[in-house]
C-alpha cells in the first residue's frame, strides 16, 4: 500500500483529499501547515506527497526547496496544489522540479489518477543497468545520472525523458509518444509540462545542452555524431 502525503492547511479540503485517496486504498497522512508538512516528510518518507502551495508561514514552494535540499525526501514525486491559477505559478512549481500541478478546484478523482500514474512512472523497471550515450551515463536500477563523470541529480521525470531519447539517439521522438510513454499523460494539453520539464532537463546539462534538440513540429531528440 502506498502512502501518500497530503500538505494543506484547508482542513475540508485535506479532509476530502483524504477521503478519496482512502477509498482508492491509498495510506494517507495529513498535514496542515508547511513545518508539519516538512517534519511529516522526513519522518513517514511517503510514496507521494500532494503539496498546496498557499500556506501561511512556510509556502509550498519554500517546503519544496527544503524537501529537494534532503538526501532522505529529494526523490520523493510532489504534486502542487493552488488556488491560483496563472501560467507563471504552474511554470514556478515544474521549474522548482516538481511532477505535476493541478489548480483549485479540482477533480478528486482526476487527482487520484494522476497520482496513480505517478507512481507508475515512478517505481516503472528499467531493462539493463548501465547506458552510456556521449558525456551522459545512466545507472538505470538506482536512477543515477553522470555528467562527464560527475553525478547530477535529476528528478524522475528527468531521468527517464533523458535515458527515452538516448536510447532512440539520432531519431526524433514526438511529442505525443514523450507524453504518454514517458510522463503518463494521454493527451496534448499537457504539451506545456513536457517543455518545461525539458527546459530545466538542459539546464541541468550545462555545455552539453544542444545535445538535446528541439524537432520543430515534431518533439525532441538527442543529436550525437557519429
Amino acid at each position: 500500500m502506498h502512502t501518500i502525503l497530503v500538505v494543506e492547511d484547508e482542513e475540508d479540503i485535506a479532509d476530502l483529499v483524504a477521503f478519496n485517496l482512502r477509498r482508492n486504498e491509498f495510506q494517507v497522512e495529513l498535514a496542515h501547515d508547511g513545518i508539519q508538512g516538512l517534519a511529516k516528510a522526513k519522518e513517514v518518507k511517503p510514496d507521494l506527497i500532494v503539496l498546496d502551495v498557499m500556506m501561511p508561514g512556510l509556502d509550498g514552494f519554500r517546503v519544496f526547496k527544503e524537501l529537494r535540499k534532503d538526501k532522505s525526501t529529494r526523490t520523493i514525486p510532489v504534486i502542487m496544489l493552488t488556488a491560483r491559477g496563472q501560467t507563471e505559478d504552474r511554470i514556478q512549481g515544474l521549474e522548482l522540479g516538481a511532477e505535476d500541478y493541478m489548480t483549485k478546484p479540482f477533480s478528486p478523482k482526476e487527482l487520484v489518477l494522476r497520482i496513480r500514474n505517478l507512481l507508475k512512472r515512478s517505481t516503472r523497471k528499467i531493462s539493463g543497468n548501465e547506458l552510456v550515450c556521449g558525456p551522459f551515463r545512466f545507472v538505470k536500477n538506482a536512477l543515477q545520472f553522470f555528467l562527464d563523470d560527475q553525478q547530477v541529480d535529476l528528478t524522475s521525470t528527468e531521468f527517464k525523458l533523458l535515458l527515452y531519447l538516448c536510447e532512440r539517439q539520432n531519431a526524433s521522438q514526438d511529442r505525443h509518444t514523450l507524453l504518454m510513454d514517458v510522463m503518463g499523460y494521454s493527451s496534448e494539453v499537457h504539451s506545456r509540462t513536457l517543455d518545461t520539464h525539458m527546459k530545466r532537463l538542459r539546464k541541468k546539462l550545462g555545455v552539453h545542452a544542444d545535445i538535446v534538440e528541439t524537432v520543430r513540429g515534431v518533439g525532441y531528440q538527442v543529436k550525437l555524431l557519429s
